[in-house]
């Protein structure tokens, strides 16, 4: 499989996926325009018509984002130069059902450190793989919604919530 981008659409706006020789390498939550979110997805990269695996990547993600559930656990992500405790804490995130949320602390406890809730927001801010690692599932202390990274910030993580039925504030809806 080459290396390439593609831009695709969804309920939350335009979308992009990059891929190489060992799968996806980065998911883009929609940014102000196309040439922004191309300039954070694949910088210098190709756009290129997806292969077979990303095609049914794309599909499986716009149908989540359009309250289909489906918990992406199985798409192929490329993990070449994310650290390891990023890659542990992503692993923790994709198992999160749609409609289903943890905090931050959660997530730091179920990695054995409790007491690294910021470092796991940090790993989290720096996600490459949004919708398929479904960092927006996680939010601060008290189902808080929190910062997101993402264009639009805390309302794209709330409105991507939102179409998962998940109950953001409050008390959030663990699994």
């Amino acid at each position: 499989m080459a290396a390439g981008y593609s831009l695709f659409d969804t309920e939350i706006g335009r979308c992009g996926v990059a891929w190489g020789p060992r799968g996806i390498t980065a998911v883009q939550l929609p940014e102000r325009d196309d040439a922004a979110t191309v300039a954070r997805l694949a910088p210098g990269a190709a756009e290129a018509e997806p292969p077979e695996s990303v095609r049914v990547a794309i599909k499986r993600m716009t149908a989540l984002l359009r309250g289909e559930r489906d918990d992406l656990a199985d798409i192929e992500l490329d993990p070449t130069g994310v650290p390891e405790f990023h890659q542990r804490v992503y692993a923790i995130a994709r198992a999160i059902p749609p409609g289903r949320t943890l905090t931050y602390g959660e997530v730091a406890t179920k990695l054995g450190a409790p007491g690294s809730a910021q470092a796991v927001g940090q790993a989290l801010g720096r996600n490459p793989y949004p919708i398929v690692v479904p960092c927006h599932r996680i939010l601060g202390a008290g189902g808080k919604i929190g910062g997101f990274s993402a264009g639009g910030g805390a309302a794209t993580k709330l409105r991507m919530l939102t179409i998962e039925d998940a109950a953001p504030g409050g008390q959030p809806s663990l699994f």
